[in-house]
């Protein structure tokens, strides 16, 4: 697991994640909203992203390629 830091203030799980492609993620239980930060500085804001999609990407064993397979090509995103 790549997780380096969790936080949960209030709604939000803060994840900082050791990977070759993601860097910082927060996800919001109440909106379902996922803000993934890519280590080339770039932001994208997932809309209604499943609590257990959540949980299951920062459980598996490698967050990258959970993302890449499970939610980068599954659920709306806005660049920020």
């Amino acid at each position: 697991m790549a997780i380096l830091k969790e936080t949960i203030s209030g709604t939000k799980i803060i994840n900082d994640i050791q990977s070759s492609n993601i860097k910082h993620t927060e996800y919001d239980t109440e909106t379902k909203k996922m803000l993934v930060e890519f280590n080339n500085g770039l932001k994208y804001e997932y809309s209604e992203v499943p609590h257990q999609v959540y949980t299951q990407f920062r459980m598996n064993e490698s967050q990258g390629k959970f993302f890449s397979s499970k939610i980068s090509r599954t659920y709306k995103y806005v660049k920020l």
